[in-house]
Formats: structure tokens, C-alpha cells, sequence
């Protein structure tokens, strides 16, 4: 997490390979995201869309606002476009801890579970969605006691001071350490603005159109061989003919 949040939309653009979105995936039912260069500027964003959602995973409005709260400090709003919460991401995340991603289905979790090392993956007998439901309560939790207000009610310097202590691993939580909720929820956010709209976040597309993203065209082959750069309006799983 950077201490200038005006900048935390740039290591899409820097230091990502080389400026690519790289390829990934929520398990079992989630998002595949696309490689797509980042080039050119950003193309006007289109209004955003007034479809209807609904929690399936929170119960209760102050953990979905502690989510939503803590999704825009990680992708918050500026002059390129929506933040986390325009463009849905707080209802992608709810609904794919309903589904079998939440459950960590199909995957191995049965013991030992020990201490490993960053690259050696899922190391915790937790699922996902009572990871971030008590990642969610130790956040609201952590308000509370440092400034006797909801999560949600805090300034954006406020919530980044405690977002920036689950980033380091400082926060107490039970099961599994503060700053792997803190990995869970950014991967998770940033699946939410770049994964197809049909799962719930990307509101309109308008992930996609601020990196300049196609979507699921179909072909390239009128353009594959030209040194143009073309800005293509982009097309989603959900706009594809049978």
C-alpha cells in the first residue's frame, strides 16, 4: 500500500511486467483476467449503469460498508475514473465469498498447516470467506478503538493508517496474519475492476476502458497487422452473440 494514494492506480501501468495486466483468477467461479498492453490515454468513461445488486455473503451493513470503505482506499476514485465502489467491486468480492472461491472448493485443505514461506501459497486452515469476515470485524474493530467511530466513518488518512498496520502485519486476528487479509482483499479488489462485468464488478466496463482494455472481442484480425494503435470499445462475455 503507498502512503500517496493518488498514485496506487500506477503499478498497473509500472512495474507489472512491463506494463501488462497479467493473467488471473479467482477459483471456482471467479474472474479470468486478460493480458492487454497499457497504452495511450485513457478513453471518457460511459455513465454507469443502474443494475441492481444484492448481498449474498455480509449480513449485516456495517460489514459490507467496512469492505466498500476499505476496497476505495486500496482503488479509490480520481480524475481516470470510478473508484472501487463505482465500479462494484464490494458486491464482486461479497458474491464470490458466496461461491465456491469463498469456500476454497476443489482445493486441498486438509493438514499440516504450518508457518511457510511467501511463495509456498495457501497456508492457513481458514476458508477465504471467514478470512475476510473476520479480516472485516478486526478492521471496524481497530476503528473503534483508535477513534471511537465505524470504519466507514473514518477520514481517508485514518483508514489508511489502519489498512497501512494490516498491510505490515501488525493487527491481531485469529487464525491467520493481518497482512494475508490485506493481500487477499487488494488481489481481490483489483480482480473486481478488470474482471468481466458478468461476475459482478467492472461496473459498464469502465475497468476495462480506463487501462484501454478490449474485453472479449472476438478477432483482431482486421487490425493484428497494422502499426496503428486502435482504441476499441470494449466487449464483455455478456455482449457475445450465441
Amino acid at each position: 500500500m503507498q502512503d500517496n494514494i493518488i498514485d496506487r492506480r500506477s503499478f498497473f501501468k509500472l512495474g507489472l511486467l512491463g506494463g501488462s495486466v497479467v493473467a488471473a483468477s479467482t477459483l471456482g467461479g471467479g474472474a479470468v483476467l486478460k493480458a492487454a498492453e497499457l497504452t495511450g490515454s485513457p478513453k471518457s468513461l460511459q455513465t454507469k449503469s443502474n443494475k441492481i445488486r444484492g448481498r449474498m455473503f455480509f449480513q449485516t451493513q456495517t460489514e459490507f460498508d467496512t469492505l466498500s470503505a476499505a476496497c476505495e482506499r486500496i482503488y479509490p476514485k480520481d480524475k481516470q475514473g470510478e473508484g472501487a465502489i463505482g465500479l462494484g467491486v464490494p458486491y464482486f468480492i461479497d458474491n464470490q465469498l458466496a461461491s465456491a472461491y469463498g469456500y476454497n472448493d476443489r482445493e486441498y485443505m486438509q493438514g499440516p498447516f504450518i508457518d511457510g514461506k511467501k511463495e509456498q501459497g495457501y497456508q492457513t486452515p481458514m476458508k477465504r470467506k471467514d478470512i475476510f469476515l473476520e479480516g472485516v470485524h478486526a478492521l471496524e474493530e481497530n476503528a473503534k478503538k483508535r477513534y471511537k467511530k465505524s470504519f466507514s466513518s473514518l477520514r481517508g488518512k485514518e483508514q489508511d493508517e489502519i489498512l497501512r498496520d494490516f498491510e505490515k502485519g501488525k493487527i491481531q486476528t485469529v487464525g491467520f496474519k493481518s497482512s494475508y487479509f490485506f493481500t487477499l482483499l487488494r488481489e481481490m479488489t483489483i480482480a473486481g475492476v478488470l474482471a468481466d462485468p458478468i461476475y459482478g464488478g467492472n461496473d459498464n466496463k469502465n475497468g476495462w476502458r480506463m487501462m484501454q482494455y478490449p474485453g472479449a472481442q472476438m478477432s483482431y484480425i482486421d487490425k493484428i497487422s497494422s502499426d496503428e494503435f486502435f482504441n476499441i470499445e470494449p466487449v464483455g462475455l455478456a455482449d457475445m452473440e450465441d
